[in-house]
C-alpha cells in the first residue's frame, strides 16, 4: 500500500468534514484494492508538534479505508480532550497527520513485574492494559515521550483510570507493533 494514498485519504476526510467535499471511495478501492483488507488503524494529529488528536481501532474489524476515513475524522472533531478542529485551524495551523497501521494485539504472559519488564519491548511495543474493566493503550510511539518502563506503565495505568502502581495487581497485558506513517 502507497503510504501517501493513505495520507491523502485521511485528508480528505478530515477536508470532507470540514468544507463538505466529498471523498471517492470507489476511486479509492478501485485502484487500491488492498484498502479493503480489514486492518486497525490510529490517526494522531499534531499542531507545532503537539497532540491535538488522537483516535484509533485496536482490532482490525472493518476495512483499512472505513478504519482510516473514521479514526481521520474522529482525531480530528471528537478527540474528548480537544474542540473540534476548526477550518481556521485546518488552513493556518501547521498540522502534522500520522498514521499507524497496527498489529493484531497478543496477550502477553507475565509471571511478575520484573518479567513483564524483561518481556517488554521499549521502543518496539504498542501496550494495551485491562483489569477489571479498566482499559487503555498507549502506541509505541509514547515511549518516546515516557523513555523507561516505569514511567510509561504509571502513565498507562493512570490512562485507565487507575492507580500509577497498577502492575502490582497484574492486570492482562497485550502487545501489537505499528507501522508508522508520516507526512515528510
Amino acid at each position: 500500500m502507497n503510504n501517501k494514498i493513505l495520507l491523502k485519504i485521511a485528508k480528505e476526510a478530515i477536508e470532507e468534514e470540514l468544507y463538505g467535499s466529498r471523498l471517492d471511495r470507489d476511486y479509492y478501492i478501485k485502484n487500491y484494492p488492498s484498502l479493503q483488507e480489514k486492518r486497525a488503524t490510529f490517526v494522531t494529529i499534531n499542531e507545532r508538534g503537539s497532540l491535538r488528536g488522537c483516535i484509533g481501532s485496536l482490532v482490525a474489524y472493518r476495512s483499512l479505508i472505513d478504519d482510516l476515513i473514521e479514526n481521520a475524522k474522529s482525531a480530528a472533531f471528537k478527540d474528548p480532550r480537544f474542540p473540534p478542529l476548526t477550518k481556521e485551524e485546518y488552513e493556518n495551523s501547521k498540522l502534522d497527520i500520522e498514521i499507524s497501521l497496527l498489529t493484531q494485539p497478543k496477550e502477553l504472559k507475565y509471571s511478575d513485574i520484573k518479567d513483564l519488564k524483561r518481556k517488554i519491548r521499549v521502543g518496539v511495543d504498542g501496550v494495551v492494559l485491562s483489569i477489571k474493566g479498566y482499559r487503555a493503550t498507549f502506541l509505541p510511539q509514547v515511549w518516546e515521550q515516557l523513555p523507561t518502563f516505569e514511567l510509561f506503565f504509571s502513565h498507562l495505568c493512570q490512562k485507565a483510570g487507575l492507580i500509577s502502581n497498577c502492575l502490582d495487581y497484574h492486570p492482562r497485558i497485550e502487545v501489537y507493533q505499528v507501522e508508522k506513517i508520516k507526512d515528510e
